[in-house]
């Protein structure tokens, strides 16, 4: 079985480089099932009715989000009402929504995905890795696969969480800084490891907003509202190779596209 990742979806460019790729790696790669990361999707902060069902139509099976699901009042509709769009499980009790689902390929066959929000330098709500055994545990009871999407700002966090869930989840990939890392591997319990994605958006900017306005907050510490850069985009993300009997991850595959 082979899972498609994406890195964090930005703006317009970010849906766009979505639409370009997604069916051809589809094609090649003979992908079984696709999870991107959408809150920043629209306008480069949270999600709307008409950017997720353009996801949805062009390739996109499930979508996690994060810290700017909340950002636009229609996402918070979408996380309560649409169970492919996902937020962090360790949100406390009364949070609309859920962290984790099982989800159907078009093979027929199911994989588990749950979302997980860090601590570090983030909000402080629930313990993420408290929460991620919790939803794992619950998920394998209805399928050997689970995906789970760390979305954190600290390395050490979700490297400690790829250990955390070392032989139990299937895959553990992080989300949220926008910068891709090299250090993809297969953990010696058989869980296939990617510390962060990448973005899949603009190239030419700072994480996908306009360098200057980014540029001119640095320079001033005066606040400046970030808008989605322009131009060429890069599509980030990795391939998992699962064994749907066992849920091992076979191999985990690196993925950067770049616009010409």
């Amino acid at each position: 079985m082979r899972i498609l990742l994406i890195g964090d979806i930005v703006g317009e460019p970010g849906r766009k480089a979505v639409f370009r790729h997604v069916d051809r790696l589809r094609d090649e790669h003979g992908l079984d099932l696709v999870i991107g990361n959408g809150e920043n999707a629209a306008g480069g902060f949270g999600l709307t009715h008409s950017v997720v069902k353009d996801l949805f139509a062009n390739g996109i099976d499930v979508l996690t989000t994060g810290n700017h699901a909340w950002d636009k009042p229609e996402g918070i509709d979408l996380i309560r009402s649409d169970k492919r769009v996902l937020r962090p499980a360790n949100y406390p009790d009364g949070a609309p929504g859920v962290g984790s689902g099982v989800f159907t390929t078009r093979s027929g066959e199911r994989v588990g995905v749950v979302q997980v929000m860090g601590r570090v330098f983030m909000h402080a709500i629930d313990c993420p890795f408290r929460a991620a055994s919790r939803e794992v545990a619950r998920l394998k009871r209805e399928t050997p696969v689970v995906i789970v999407d760390v979305h954190a700002e600290a390395t050490s966090e979700k490297m400690a969480m790829g250990w955390h869930l070392d032989g139990a989840a299937s895959a553990v990939v992080g989300t949220h800084t926008h910068v891709q890392t090299a250090d993809e591997r297969v953990l010696p319990g058989g869980t296939g490891y990617l510390t962060d994605l990448g973005m899949t958006g603009p190239m030419d900017g700072v994480i996908g907003m306009k360098k200057e306005l980014v540029l001119a907050r640095f320079l001033t510490a005066l606040p400046k509202r970030f808008v989605v850069a322009s131009g060429p985009a890069v599509f980030s993300g990795a391939i998992a190779d699962v064994d749907a009997d066992s849920g091992r991850c076979r191999s985990i595959q690196r993925i950067q596209l770049r616009d010409e």
